[in-house]
């Protein structure tokens, strides 16, 4: 007989559990548990580039190509007439951190940026 309440582990996601000061040890009730992880995404946000008056689009094309590598040339060529045609353009989706260096290293190119949370 078992004389106190216990639980036991047996195993990675099972547990014996005795839940009776009363009861036998063939009374033991044996649960089975998944253990799941949950992996939380973290938030994306879009580095944003604003039209001005003072930078010629070859200008922007370059500082872009050198702030963001991974853009090519059609690429950045295409964010700068995206830019210059509706006011603003996206330069990239990416984490918060790289986010605000590329918006911050584009404003030290003396052009205008910022960033926003992706809905």
């Amino acid at each position: 007989m078992v004389s106190s309440s216990s639980i036991s582990v047996i195993g990675p996601g099972r547990l014996i559990m005795v839940d009776s000061a009363n009861k036998t040890d063939r009374d033991t009730a044996v649960i089975d548990r998944e253990v799941q992880r949950v992996r939380k995404v973290s938030p994306k946000y879009k580095v944003l580039l604003h039209n001005d008056p003072v930078n010629t689009m070859d200008y922007v094309v370059e500082a872009l190509r050198q702030v963001v590598p991974q853009l090519s040339e059609q690429d950045a060529l295409k964010i700068t007439i995206e830019t210059h045609n509706s006011g603003i353009g996206l330069v990239i989706v990416c984490d918060l951190e790289p986010a605000e260096f590329y918006s911050e290293s584009l404003k030290a190119k003396g052009l205008t940026s910022t960033i926003e949370l992706e809905s």
